[in-house]
């Protein structure tokens, strides 16, 4: 299992430099980064797109991506490398590769009428027809449609006339072919180019859908036109409402006849067109920037109507299919909102999918990185804020746990190569470009204040804020000179170096030492003490030019340097030497990061497109990440968050990484209550070989502080403290602060950002009131809220609606009169009084009263239909929404309006509250799930704390496989969560049986009060000699092996089968259990009545024989049926625990184990496949039918599967029920492909290798497989460890 995991993926914005590089099919969406094309793809369950696959197989800029018309899971690229690939989705793979295309490829389409043919053009063309497969396959040339007088901008095949193809000319021209008539050279030019040489590029071109010959064509000055592909003619020419307007991109709406959409390029403005009008119909202005791309989903299928009045929990209905306008509109509206989404890509790389009918984003990612981000650092006084810098010439700030941007600088700086934040809270950013010198980013204002110009217009490599002296900034160039200058610019020193500078670093023990990495293989430090300006030391032995240099944070006098020649070096400036040369990198050296707590830890990145942690005691490599697309550039991690890190590529994208892997085992010894000594150490002992990792730098040793002060509650705050040191982004802190309200905390405790994240429902309306109020008073200030800070219109709106889901109805209307929203203002008037309606009434009489899609919230709270709005809620997928309504009605907050006025109805009042309470839960309980599908598990377990349910809480952590975490809060809220913590600790326990840590897992167990026999299975597991075995049973209070030995006769005399085994196991001979515990088993089996719990302790305790003794040759016939035993039980467990993925998985590997392997176990193939189907048949029932409607099963396959179930029995530990989902298992990797042994898929997400370090399983299936079944799918008799 990889040391490093991924736990977060900021994915790049969308390129705006070539055409076709946003498509869509079906419910898919895609669009292209420089070298990447990210796919995403329709959650039915949750009704939300979610990112599904990064493509990345070309080299260089792709050009273009077209979406294949008969089989949605198919699309083709084209790259500037001169490669056209066709990838498949679902697999995730490339399919068929073209890598000579004679030329770059500038714009690609599928032809409609051949199955599998992609026409490919460069600038003149000729026209070049791939057929990928069958009789014919290989490149043609199209006879007619080449030596053009203009190049080509874009292309379209006519989607129902055969090989009618068009092509758009950057001379604003267009060229027509169609079998069997005149080709059309260069027609159509807008009619004020005709006789000029002026160029109006084309671009835009769609074929009408309801024409043969009729063709939409924007040029970018000249606007739109519909013109007639036959008799060449113009129809109509479209008019804009101002002469600035100008067309980037068209699409038409299926959905709509006639109806089509346009983006201006100079502002984000969303027109929408109707064929019969020469104006737009309707302008939204999305964005502030200017619009790339557009692309029209056809809305996603529509679901089987539902008879119910309103739709029932798990039938969510898609938002568009709501949006169909009645047909009981004036002209005009029934022009105005085509139904479906549109996919749009912005000039600044942000891309979307709007919802034209409700007029909403459902999908937005505002700003990305559409370049290489050259560096990235955290904010010194904030570990939750990062900055980038980008090829693209910004710098953008990102809030790290909801991974969004804060703050992006003003742009145009050209390229962006290096970035230092200023020391503590300034608030500052210094920047390096390509050519424009360095400056100063004030990132609150959002303005630059200084600039550096010393280098000229040279490019600065790196620039380097002083963390020990504010005042002090150096630069480093490819003039040759380091720089050293005060921030109001006065030069200090400039240190001449025979060729260019790449890096420099400040020591971080000597404020005025400075080390450099320099082009002519040397690295040099220099002391600012002295007026000299030689370096102090020069270090030689790099045989290729030196890049980033690096001090040890924690090791006074070490530094480290990466290089061109794939090396990174280590030297001892004390000792004026390199002590170590760490070598494994295939290409230059970039990225370089000390680890702030572990003083051996170094951690670098590289053109080969790896990551690398490195032991720089003896140069070994610890882990390498193949994850990033292209060449890592950047790595940094916030000293409070020691094992967090994140890096930046040329694929343009951020990722975060726990390194918590790498020191095991330091939390569990932490868990385990051990010394200090064996936590926290000094640089001196943990740099010797082989020690195990210590904690050495300023976190850990102001927590030891913090906790040596206390008094009370020592174990918990130690707990928690460094939990949260320890874990990445993405809830933690949130889940300890849940836990602290349930241990009965003062609130004025709670810190300022807890209202936030997921709150305790005692804190959920009351935050929401007050938050109301302040939008409703709050003037905004100068730089409110950071990035598009919403106008007061927009605040007034928010606050209403805050009212509003807090059963507060008369301040709704109020604020809605305000903003001229009388129509809702009225309609829910009555709920206040029929006075205060009738009052409304007066003032706007001649107001009608209209119904819109989202009215149906303020109805509904009016007349207290809590349900109804829950449901309409969770229907779309709003969630949170559900959740704060259905709390607030809890609270008494919603009146229910009894429209029976029996005597009947009185006493309703008092069942709500518990009807409530259930809603509140049965909504906790979706948003966890949501949370835990996207790969959030410590967020589900916050959803569940804040309604008080800690026994799913534990469940979901235990699921995500965050056993130190839940243990650590386990032990904290004390015997409400004992069960599951006794769970926690034996997977603990397991994953330290190994080489190095049995006294721990000795330790963890002697933690749960009932552990004999967990002490049992761990003595008999372990592979010392006989004297560390007696060492570790008299640990453990049992008897020495000769003694078990002798107990294990007695007890078999006395016929106890269980006590046999265990003192077998326990003794000199362990093989000797096998044949009884087995026997007693296959016995059990050829019975009736047997059921899981009669055998499952028996084959437990079986597979902890030792390994050494079990794969002994003698043994192998019962290791063979104790492996198909195991298998087998193990299915019917997984069946027990829903593990769905890995049921068919254990049943093959049964059935295989059967076939070639001689036995006599009482099993059948055929028993097994029967189960199989019936299983399968009876399961799929269960599930709510997205998919095509499965055969009902037959009435043997009832029978079955009945006698199965009667067998399995419940779940002990209800919470426990449902499949294992790691975090970062929703992130898919980029070019590290891995395909699963067991299901022959791709894997997404963490990957676990099997014994043979070939063999991979997805690490959600290896831990799934390990708590059903203890022996590896190989079969080999090694027992699996993923935890």
């Amino acid at each position: 299992m990889s040391q490093v995991k991924q736990v977060g993926l900021l994915a790049a914005g969308c390129q705006p430099w070539n055409k076709d590089v946003c498509a869509a099919s079906g419910d898919r969406f895609a669009y292209c980064a420089t070298l990447a094309i990210y796919i995403y793809q329709l959650d039915h369950r949750y009704n939300e797109f979610k990112l599904q696959a990064i493509m990345s197989e070309h080299k260089k800029t792709i050009t273009a991506i077209s979406w294949c018309p008969h089989n949605p899971d198919v699309f083709a690229s084209a790259g500037a490398d001169s490669l056209v690939i066709i990838w498949n989705v679902t697999e995730q793979k490339v399919v068929a590769k073209l890598d000579n295309t004679k030329g770059i490829p500038a714009s690609l389409s599928w032809c409609w009428n051949a199955g599998d043919a992609v026409a490919f053009v460069s600038h003149r063309g000729p026209l070049y027809i791939w057929t990928i497969s069958g009789p014919d396959s290989g490149v043609t040339v199209h006879r007619e449609a080449h030596s053009f007088l203009s190049d080509i901008s874009l292309f379209r095949w006519h989607p129902r006339k055969k090989g009618k193809v068009v092509f758009g000319h950057t001379d604003g021209s267009l060229s027509i072919f169609q079998p069997g008539s005149k080709n059309q050279k260069h027609v159509l030019r807008p009619e004020s180019l005709e006789g000029t040489d002026e160029e109006d590029p084309v671009t835009a071109l769609e074929w009408d859908p309801l024409s043969t010959d009729y063709l939409l064509v924007a040029n970018l000055h000249n606007g739109i036109r519909l013109v007639d592909s036959e008799s060449l003619s113009c129809i109509t020419t479209f008019n804009f409402p101002s002469a600035a307007a100008s067309v980037q991109c068209l699409a038409w709406v299926p959905s709509a006849p006639g109806m089509f959409i346009t983006g201006d390029s100079q502002v984000g403005v969303l027109r929408i067109w109707n064929v019969s009008r020469t104006t737009p119909i309707d302008n939204f202005k999305l964005k502030k920037t200017g619009f790339h791309g557009l692309h029209v989903l056809s809305s996603p299928p529509k679901k089987k109507p539902c008879l119910s009045q309103y739709p029932t929990k798990n039938h969510h209905t898609s938002s568009t299919s709501e949006a169909v306008p009645p047909p009981s509109f004036t002209q005009n509206q029934a022009f105005s909102l085509p139904p479906g989404h549109a996919v749009c890509c912005f000039m600044d790389g942000g891309v979307g999918l709007y919802d034209m009918g409700a007029k909403k984003w459902d999908f937005l990612r505002d700003l990305g990185h559409i370049e290489t981000i050259f560096d990235c650092k955290f904010k010194p006084d904030n570990p939750d804020l990062l900055a980038t810098a980008s090829f693209d010439g910004t710098i953008k700030v990102w809030d790290i746990n909801t991974l969004t941007a804060v703050y992006t600088s003003p742009g145009n700086e050209g390229v962006i190569y290096s970035l230092s934040w200023a020391p503590g809270d300034l608030n500052c950013i210094a920047g390096a470009t390509s050519r424009n010198g360095g400056f100063i980013w004030d990132v609150k204002k959002g303005k630059m204040i200084t600039r550096f110009s010393e280098h000229g217009k040279n490019g600065i490599f790196c620039i380097a804020w002083s963390h020990k002296d504010s005042k002090r900034i150096a630069t480093c160039s490819s003039d040759g000179f380091c720089i050293i200058r005060t921030i109001d610019g006065k030069v200090l020193h400039k240190y001449k170096h025979p060729a260019a500078v790449f890096g420099c670093d400040w020591s971080q023990n000597n404020k005025d030492m400075i080390a450099t990495g320099c082009e002519d293989k040397n690295v040099r430090v220099y002391y600012l003490a002295t007026s000299s300006d030689q370096p102090l030391k020069v270090f030689t032995g790099h045989t290729a030019k030196v890049f980033h240099v690096r001090w040890s944070p924690l090791r006074e006098g070490i530094l480290c340097s990466g290089s061109d020649d794939s090396t990174v070096r280590i030297w001892d400036y004390t000792q004026d030497a390199c002590i170590n040369i760490l070598s494994g990198h295939t290409a230059p050296v970039r990225g370089l990061l000390w680890n702030p707590e572990i003083p051996y830890l170094l951690i670098s990145g590289s053109w080969d497109y790896t990551i690398r942690v490195w032991d720089t005691r003896d140069g070994t490599c610890l882990a390498t990440v193949y994850d990033h697309g292209a060449d890592v550039y950047g790595l940094t991690c916030h000293p409070s968050r020691p094992f967090t890190m994140a890096s930046c590529s040329r694929d343009s994208t951020v990722r975060l990484w726990s390194l918590t892997p790498l020191i095991n085992p330091l939390q569990i010894n932490i868990l385990a209550d051990r010394c200090w000594d064996e936590i926290i150490g000094n640089t001196d002992r943990a740099v010797e070989s082989g020690a195990p990792p210590l904690l050495c730098g300023k976190v850990s040793r102001d927590i030891k502080q913090e906790v040596e002060k206390l008094t009370r509650n020592i174990r918990g705050k130690k707990l928690r403290w460094f939990s949260e040191c320890f874990s990445p982004p993405g809830g933690t802190k949130n889940l300890w602060d849940l836990v602290a309200v349930i241990k009965g905390q003062d609130d004025s405790l709670l810190p300022q950002n807890y209202c936030k994240g997921i709150m305790h429902m005692k804190h959920l309306v009351r935050y929401r009131m007050s938050q109301a109020q302040e939008l409703t008073t709050v003037k905004m200030s100068k730089f409110g809220g950071g990035i598009g800070a919403p106008s007061k219109e927009e605040r007034l709106k928010e606050a209403a609606e805050i009212h509003l889901r807090l059963g507060q109805i008369q301040r709704y209307c109020e604020l809605m009169v305000e903003l001229g929203e009388w129509d809702k203002a009225l309609s829910v008037a009555p709920g206040v009084s029929m006075k205060y309606w009738r009052k409304l009434m007066q003032r706007r009489a001649d107001q009608l009263i209209q119904e819109e899609n989202d009215d149906v919230i303020p109805y509904c709270i009016a007349i207290g239909d809590v349900k109804k709005l829950v449901s309409f809620f969770t229907s779309r997928g709003q969630l949170k929404e559900a959740l704060l309504v259905a709390q607030a009605a809890c609270e008494g907050n919603m009146q229910m309006l009894h429209l029976s006025t029996t005597s009947g109805s009185s006493n309703s009042g008092e069942n709500n509250t518990d009807d409530y309470n259930e809603l509140l839960h049965e909504v906790s309980k979706e948003l966890a799930e949501w949370y835990f599908q996207n790969g959030h598990a410590v967020l589900a377990a916050c959803c569940h704390l804040a309604v008080e349910n800690i026994e799913l809480a534990m469940a979901n952590l235990i699921r995500g496989n965050e056993l130190e975490l839940a243990v650590s809060v386990g032990t904290v809220l004390g015997e409400s969560a004992a069960e599951a913590t006794h769970y926690a600790l034996e997977l603990l326990a397991r994953k330290c049986m190994t080489i190095t840590t049995w006294d721990l897992a000795a330790d963890l167990l002697m933690m749960i009060p009932d552990n004999k026999l967990q002490l049992v299975k761990l003595c008999a597991f372990y592979p010392g000699c006989i004297a560390e075995i007696n060492d570790l049973h008299e640990k453990c209070n049992l008897p020495d092996v000769e003694e078990c030995m002798r107990l294990a006769e007695t007890v078999q005399a006395d016929g106890d089968v269980f006590q046999t085994i265990k003192y077998y196991l326990l003794s000199t001979e362990p093989e000797k259990a096998l044949p009884i515990g087995i026997q007693y088993v296959k016995e059990k089996l050829c019975g009736s009545d047997w059921t899981l719990d009669s055998v499952c302790p028996y084959l437990d305790l079986l597979s902890y024989i030792r390994t050494e003794r079990l794969v002994l040759h003698k043994c192998s016939e019962f290791r063979n049926e104790l492996l198909i035993l195991c298998g087998y039980i193990g299915a019917l467990l997984a069946i027990r625990r829903q593990y769905n993925s890995i049921v068919p998985a254990l049943y093959e590997y049964t059935s295989q184990l059967l076939k070639r392997r001689d036995v006599s176990v009482p099993l059948k193939i055929e028993q097994l496949s029967e189960e199989l189907d019936a299983w399968r048949a009876c399961s799929q029932l269960n599930k709510p039918t997205n998919e095509l409607p499965c055969t009902s099963p037959s009435e043997l396959q009832r029978t079955v599967y009945s006698v199965l179930v009667s067998r399995i029995q419940e779940e002990p530990l209800k919470g426990m029920v449902g499949p294992d989902y790691v975090t970062g298992s929703n992130l898919p990797s980029h070019s590290d492909v891995h395909i699963s042994c067991l299901t022959g898929l791709r894997i997404q997400g963490p990957v676990f290798f099997l014994e043979d370090g070939k063999s991979a399983i997805s690490l959600n299936d290896a831990l799934m497989w390990a708590k059903v079944n203890p022996f590896s799918p190989l079969g080999t008799g090694i027992r699996l460890n993923p935890f």
